[in-house]
């Protein structure tokens, strides 16, 4: 669109004809960018990125989930006005600790952040000259003891407070490990069966030595009852992604929990000072997470449910007759509950291993990211693959590569 066409529409226009003919070239410019923006600009054409059909699961390498509409939007119009930081933060906290049954909220930069600012409201309380020293923790409680089998990376981030990470396995363990530098509790919801002590547990020694607990639910918010269970159960802190199940932004996250121990949490953040000023969460994203939010839980979850349910069929229907081809869908009990297909072969009728297929499918037109692709106890282990991130539409294109490839190799 040339330049004498834009001026053309936007004269055209009531506001905008009195913007230009009022002489205010600053504010008539910004209308113009307003048109050129309409038309779009395809940016990952225009820098060679490739896109890919997300059959595979929320990470972060693969950027998460696609925002709907009314979370984008949100982005948009949070961008054309001005607003105190803290207010955004109190409103949208209000909002949130309704929503899911918690006492106070506040948005951070994704759950990692959630984790840090959370431990950090712990140790410090209120006391802003604590909140400056850290990570500094003289003076402080300092330890969060954990179960080994949640010790699987992302605990991490309760170091980034300075905080000394306590291990330990039996519930006798965990009793010895409690001293008077016992900051927190910590709970990694992905490893409830693989740890040795579960919720009510976790939450009993807690209260019985009055030290707060905290759950990570980062990829949990399926089914829809855990953004608020937590909170119901009586664990002080829940930590969760947005950009995850939620489709929020990727770089967004949900703090909430007990009233005191959030308002010393964001002692600690933007605008404040404190040890998590780089995590800083921009009035766009406080409020797109927010509409995130408020949709997943309003949502007809029945009805997404059976969408799942159908994208799934047409994979397996399509597959189903392959000579040597076996299928079996499952849910996984935490972390990413949806419809999941884990795809087998024999390896004697189909000369295919997991990784060439995964590989193939990546490299086709257009690039499919699966799971899987590896080994199990040295034989070859297939694929798995999801349908919750597809485009309506996707899952005939997989059912269609994955079908050309398996034939392609079979014997």
């Amino acid at each position: 669109m040339k330049r004498r066409e834009l001026i053309k529409i936007l004269s055209a226009a009531p506001i905008a004809g009195g913007l230009i003919g009022s002489g205010i070239p600053f504010q008539s410019a910004f209308a113009e960018e307003a048109v050129m923006a309409s038309a779009g600009r395809d940016l990952f054409k225009e820098l060679g990125l490739k896109t890919f059909i997300n059959a595979s699961c929320v990470c972060t390498s693969l950027t998460a989930s696609l925002m709907p509409p009314e979370v984008t939007q949100a982005i948009v119009k949070g961008a054309e006005e001005f607003v105190l930081l803290n207010d955004v933060l109190d409103k949208v906290g209000e909002k949130i600790a309704e929503l899911c049954h918690a006492e106070a909220a506040t948005v951070t930069a994704g759950c990692w952040s959630a984790l840090v600012q959370g431990l950090a409201g712990v140790m410090t309380g209120m006391d802003r000259k604590k909140v400056m020293q850290l990570p500094n923790v003289e003076g402080m409680k300092s330890e969060v003891i954990l179960q080994k089998s949640h010790a699987n990376g992302y605990h991490q981030a309760l170091t980034n407070t300075g905080a000394k990470l306590v291990i330990v396995e039996t519930l006798e363990e965990a009793e010895a490990a409690i001293n008077e530098k016992t900051a927190m509790l910590w709970f990694l919801n992905r490893g409830l069966s693989a740890g040795k002590l579960n919720y009510a547990q976790w939450l009993s020694l807690g209260k019985k030595h009055k030290v707060p607990t905290m759950i990570d639910i980062a990829s949990d918010a399926h089914p829809v009852d855990n953004l608020w269970k937590f909170n119901d159960m009586g664990f002080d802190l829940v930590a969760i992604s947005g950009g995850k199940a939620m489709r929020g932004p990727q770089s967004a996250g949900i703090l909430m929990g007990k009233k005191d121990i959030i308002a010393a949490a964001r002692l600690s953040a933007p605008p404040n000072s404190g040890i998590c000023r780089g995590h800083k969460v921009n009035k766009e994203e406080i409020l797109a997470m927010y509409v995130a939010l408020e949709r997943h839980i309003k949502m007809d979850h029945v009805k997404e449910w059976k969408s799942w349910e159908d994208a799934m069929a047409v994979i397996v229907n399509t597959v189903n007759n392959i000579k040597g081809v076996s299928q079996n869908v499952f849910i996984p009990e935490i972390a990413n509950h949806t419809p999941t297909l884990h795809l087998s072969w024999d390896e004697n009728l189909i000369k295919l291993s997991g990784k060439q297929l995964k590989d193939n499918l990546w490299n086709g037109n257009p690039g499919i990211e699966v799971m899987g692709g590896g080994t199990m106890g040295g034989k070859r282990d297939g694929i798995e693959l999801s349908v919750w991130q597809l485009k309506p539409g996707q899952e005939k294109v997989i059912a269609q590569r994955l079908k050309e490839e398996l034939l392609k190799a079979s014997v």
